[in-house]
């Protein structure tokens, strides 16, 4: 349970960006916006991973419906994805 899914980012929302909004809540060891593979645009989602799940924890409970970059985001914990 350390890793978060955000979504509602920003098209202005970068890695660095996605990153810095989430550090004041722990040691945050990933953080990627997920890009569109042909045009590289951002997809309006991207997720963070933190060292400590407590960190984790604390920052959905902190982010969730707050705001970055001017858009609301909602932040959740990031579900496996199921095997196609």
């Amino acid at each position: 349970m350390k890793k978060l899914f955000v979504g509602g980012l920003s098209w202005d929302t970068d890695d660095h960006g996605l990153r810095a909004a989430f550090e004041s809540f722990g040691d945050v060891t990933d953080a990627k916006v997920i890009t569109d593979r042909e045009t590289g645009r951002s997809r309006g989602f991207g997720f963070v991973t933190f060292a400590d799940a407590a960190s984790a924890s604390t920052a959905r409970d902190e982010m969730d419906g707050n705001t970055l970059d001017g858009r609301k985001v909602n932040v959740d914990i990031a579900q496996d994805r199921r095997r196609r």
